[in-house]
């Protein structure tokens, strides 16, 4: 499984890397040679999906490698740094598109070529095809850095939309001299990057949580709890907690069992419920039960 993981983590940042090469090119030369700051952005955007995919490919080996000594919960938060680091680049690129448009107000409006228009709507059909396959494949391996790509695919999905309209918009004010419109490939390359700054919090704030360890979600949470109640052995739980780890899930669990027990039949039911846990959520790695003896009241 592990093996077949990093295969298909690899080819799908292989993927990412060369059509984000080829996007790349042609928005910035194109947004370039039609006078789009819009798309010529969009480009940029696509500039910094390619070194993140690079950033994923050389860290995928290391995530899924086996719990070693000086790693025993698994190597599984290199990708959660490397979503991180996505995150934060992907906020570098947003200012960057925000200055550049800024400093474009201040000079002469020119009307873009609709050249730019027709490399968005390309740009659009081939990310919304890349983000959904990118997204179905991280759902299914749990891959946090896969899920990060998906991503990267989707601010260009939407960044792609609002660059083709804002040329339209700035066509339009040109041929109907309206002059503000204008501006609307100006506008919308802020847009853009209001976008990329959008889904670079979003990427970074779950990132930062997963490192400092925050407990997953509530829901999640509660249908652990179900499960472990299910045994009637189980007279009460004490505690429980999980953990993201990257692709999989680490569970502490404290429960209360009668003290006339013995070790072995704890430990037998210990056993059952981490079996019973990782049977119904194939993401949890290891399950740590701990015993304390139930005095009735």
């Amino acid at each position: 499984m592990g093996h077949t993981r990093e295969n298909v983590a690899k080819k799908v940042a292989w993927i990412s890397v060369i059509s984000n090469i080829i996007l790349t090119v042609g928005k910035v030369i194109v947004g370039l040679y039609a006078g789009s700051e819009a798309v010529f952005a969009d480009g940029i955007h696509s500039a910094a999906d390619v070194f993140a995919s690079i950033i994923v490919l050389l860290v995928i080996g290391l995530a899924n490698k086996p719990a070693d000594e000086e790693h025993p919960y698994g190597h599984g938060k290199a990708e959660v740094i490397i979503s991180g680091i996505v995150g934060i680049l992907l906020f570098l690129v947003s200012l960057y598109i925000v200055f550049e448009a800024v400093v474009g107000f201040f000079h002469p409006m020119e009307t873009p070529s609709l050249l730019a228009m027709w490399i968005a709507l390309f740009s659009y059909v081939s990310k919304e095809i890349l983000y959904r396959y990118s997204f179905a494949i991280a759902k299914k391996y749990q891959s946090k850095a896969i899920e990060a790509i998906a991503y990267d695919h989707k601010a260009d999905i939407v960044a792609s939309i609002a660059a083709a309209v804002g040329v339209v918009l700035s066509v339009i004010g040109g041929k109907y001299d309206l002059t503000f419109l204008l501006y609307g490939d100006k506008a919308a390359s802020m847009f853009v990057a209001y976008l990329i700054f959008r889904i670079a919090k979003e990427m970074s704030s779950e990132a930062f949580n997963i490192l400092l360890e925050r407990n997953v979600e509530q829901t999640l949470l509660q249908d652990y709890i179900q499960v472990i109640q299910n045994f009637s052995d189980v007279k009460r739980i004490d505690k429980i907690r999980a953990r993201e780890h990257g692709h999989y899930v680490l569970v502490d669990v404290r429960i209360s069992i009668d003290h006339f027990k013995t070790i072995k039949e704890g430990h037998d039911l210990g056993k059952e419920i981490k079996k019973a846990l990782m049977d119904k959520h194939d993401n949890i790695k290891e399950v740590l039960i701990h015993l304390n003896p139930y005095f009735p009241g």
